[in-house]
């Protein structure tokens, strides 16, 4: 039987997507992104509402749902996260957008479900996002929750792509969770090959692709298709003849100075770095596609993020490279889902092939970190 389930800051689906394989039944998603709710609803389910985190309550959501409080089986989300990002040098305590993690924190106490999962960027589990966690965490701890949290790899759950996030599980009344084991070992991390491979080219006036939505190459400069086209997969701006340099090459030297990814080619048989929402941009990462000069497509990037081809993203080309690269990859939404629905019904995480597991802590509400050994 499906448990329950409600998600704030839903963005296009990614994790109700899994969660939905995973055996939950979504009985409300909401998110203040139009383009997003729009992709969500065409794609995903009915059940995406366009609301303001920062005006819901629990009481708003039980009366939509029909439940009481404490009944709801899990409420889930990866509240906004840029305010927390590396890519942050300063300001980031100023962001606004940090306060949403506390929304996310104070809807698990109005709604009191029996778990909660939130999901979001490696920073919210340092330094820069511990004021949050560390409060959000004890005032739950005093209404019963037992909190696992942690920092997985997406390609140690069938992932191409290194990217790193942080989880935490809170179960009320209960054991504390345990992260499912690994199903890959890095010998076995799926590749870009498996993920894109079998995609024809796009068309070459930047029309969308006729079998594939939002197969679409971005418009570049004559200049940048020159300097991508000397790039080797595996390759990135240093493989570029010096003579056609940006300014920030030259000030690099030729050296192994600046970014390393910066104008870098996929390799097949290896795995893509993080999709960010600048997938699209020679100039912000490793995205160039391994045979074509030209950057992934947001189809690609979407494939790279585990989402399936029936979805289509909406909005201007800017809200689709958000709503992909923001996205909780539905994979790793469903491994993890599965892990707490087997938990809420009692039964013992299911043994692998692989023995290896995350690295997780349990939280106390002295703020000391206890190493969860499993």
């Amino acid at each position: 039987m499906a448990l329950s389930s409600v998600e704030g800051f839903c963005g296009a689906g990614g994790m109700a997507i899994g969660l939905k394989k995973a055996g939950f039944q979504s009985l409300i998603a909401f998110d203040y992104n139009q383009a997003a709710i729009d992709t969500y609803r065409k794609g995903v389910g009915p059940e995406a509402a366009l609301l303001d985190a920062r005006k819901v309550t629990g009481k708003m959501i039980l009366n939509q749902i029909g439940f009481r409080k404490g009944t709801l089986d899990l409420f889930a989300g990866g509240p906004p996260c840029q305010g927390f990002s590396l890519q942050r040098r300063s300001g980031y305590e100023s962001d606004e957008r940090n306060d949403l993690v506390g929304d996310f924190f104070r809807l698990v106490e109005e709604l009191l479900p029996r778990a909660f999962f939130l999901e979001n960027v490696v920073m919210l589990g340092k330094i820069r996002g511990k004021k949050y966690t560390a409060e959000g965490f004890t005032r739950l701890h005093e209404l019963g929750y037992r909190i696992t949290h942690g920092i997985v790899n997406c390609a140690n759950y069938g992932i191409g792509q290194t990217r790193k996030r942080y989880i935490a599980v809170g179960v009320r009344d209960s054991d504390f969770f345990r992260f499912p084991p690994h199903t890959h070992e890095q010998s076995r991390w799926a590749t870009v090959r498996e993920a894109i491979s079998d995609m024809p080219d796009c068309p070459e006036d930047f029309t969308e692709h006729s079998k594939f939505a939002n197969h679409i190459r971005c418009k570049v400069t004559k200049r940048n298709l020159l300097m991508i086209s000397h790039v080797p997969p595996g390759g990135g701006w240093h493989d570029i003849p010096r003579k056609l340099w940006l300014d920030c090459m030259k000030r690099w030297n030729g050296s192994s100075g600046g970014w390393p990814d910066v104008y870098g080619r996929l390799e097949w048989d290896r795995q893509c770095p993080t999709i960010t929402a600048g997938f699209d941009s020679f100039s912000r990462g490793r995205y160039t596609h391994p045979v074509w000069n030209r950057a992934i497509t947001p189809r690609e990037a979407a494939r790279l993020q585990t989402f399936p081809d029936d979805v289509r993203f909406f909005g201007t080309r800017h809200d689709v490279r958000l709503q992909i690269g923001n996205a909780v990859p539905p994979r790793l939404a469903e491994v993890i889902g599965k892990a707490i629905k087997n938990h809420l019904q009692g039964k013992p995480v299911s043994p692998s092939s692989l023995t290896t597991y995350p690295d997780t802590d349990v939280f106390e509400p002295s703020a000391k970190q206890i190493h969860l050994l499993i």
